[in-house]
């Protein structure tokens, strides 16, 4: 029997792996349920927020029917919508969470509904940067939450501090394999970004921020060059204010000639070349809750490498879809790539990606949300 949805949280035009995310809950909801998408006409004021926040170029995540309802900064706004979702009168309300700054606008959404079955996915309970009210804010929004969905177990932890006795399941972060938008070649990809068959490429990908202790990974490369001159470091992502800072190590560490750098967004359909063309996917985290960027490499059947913090390990067998090596220790890191190149693991290792299929499948994520819809 068909349900009514109500789903809240960013979709295209908006920047994000959230976004994506979104966008491809929706669509798994929809082959069975009847599900509304509520998005932002507004989501973060410009001057919390001073890159674009909107990327038009690719419309392959576009959900149709979206509503751009919700203004995060405009009580008035926010109330109309909930009294917009209270007399939908839906199964079962699926909103977003991964930072404070929505607190205020989801305690009065889900106040001013009315009675609803609401379900957060926690894409992070608490951010990644700390502050001093975050965890109060995060209390006050996730008090109107029925149900939680969280990617790991280092998560419920967080969730159960602020929640007692929360409805929970931990499911795995959904492989993204939307990005395969030619089936690329691995070949192909590298005629495209002129790298040669024979390097062996290590990617890191992503937003740089100094959580995702990309400085170690690059304190790692002069070993691993040491011991297997064709891999080259391609490091792809936005930079913040720090970027001189990490140009300068790669000066001081003289691996120049083994590392690109990329200070750019990349568009979704620009990800495919950079994923196909690579070898082995690195995240070398200090801290994380669970990351997108493992989920892409899988849906390229790509291996990680990752660090022992919050969720990664859950997602990754070490040894067989990759690594898992403790954080802040560049010789630790360098050991897992260079066993993945001279012991040639990559065949083995993709295949046990594929085996993995069904687990990291949005269809089983639709099935988790299922779970929480009631008889009305």
């Amino acid at each position: 029997m068909r349900k009514k949805i109500i789903l809240i949280g960013p979709v295209y035009p908006y920047r994000s792996g959230i976004s994506h995310y979104t966008g491809l809950m929706c669509r798994e909801l929809s082959k069975r349920h009847d599900v509304e998408m509520i998005s932002y006409k507004m989501q973060y004021p410009k001057f919390l927020f001073h890159k674009e926040q909107r990327d038009y170029s690719n419309d392959s995540f576009k959900i149709d029917g979206t509503k751009y309802m919700i203004h995060t900064a405009n009580p008035f706004n926010i109330v109309r919508t909930a009294r917009y979702i209270r007399r939908t009168q839906p199964d079962l309300v699926v909103i977003q969470w991964w930072h404070p700054y929505f607190a205020p606008c989801y305690f009065l959404l889900t106040h001013f509904m009315g009675r609803q079955n609401v379900a957060f996915v926690c894409h992070n309970v608490f951010p990644h940067e700390r502050f001093p009210l975050d965890k109060m804010l995060t209390k006050l929004a996730l008090g109107g939450g029925s149900h939680f969905i969280v990617h790991a177990a280092e998560e419920a932890k967080e969730l159960k501090k602020i929640k007692p006795d929360p409805d929970y399941v931990v499911t795995p972060h959904p492989t993204y394999l939307a990005f395969r938008f030619e089936g690329m070649s691995r070949e192909r990809a590298r005629e495209k970004l002129h790298i040669g068959r024979e390097e062996r490429i290590l990617l890191f990908f992503g937003y740089v921020r100094e959580y995702k202790g990309l400085k170690y990974l690059l304190r790692a490369m002069p070993q691993i060059c040491r011991e297997d001159d064709a891999v080259r470091l391609w490091v792809v992502g936005e930079f913040g204010s720090d970027k001189d800072d990490y140009l300068r190590l790669i000066r001081d560490l003289e691996i120049e000639d083994r590392v690109r750098v990329q200070d750019a967004f990349t568009p979704d359909r620009e990800v495919e070349k950079y994923f196909a063309a690579a070898d082995l996917v690195a995240l070398p985290y200090t801290s994380a809750t669970q990351s997108g960027i493992v989920q892409i490499a899988y849906g390229f059947t790509k291996p990680v490498v990752v660090t022992n913090v919050g969720g990664l390990p859950d997602v990754v067998e070490d040894g067989k879809t990759g690594y898992i090596v403790e954080p802040e220790n560049p010789n630790a890191f360098a050991e897992a790539v260079i066993s993945f190149f001279q012991e040639g693991q990559a065949q083995k290792m993709q295949e046990n990606i594929e085996k993995e299929a069904y687990r990291f499948s949005w269809e089983r994520m639709g099935e988790v949300v299922e779970g929480f819809m009631r008889e009305k």
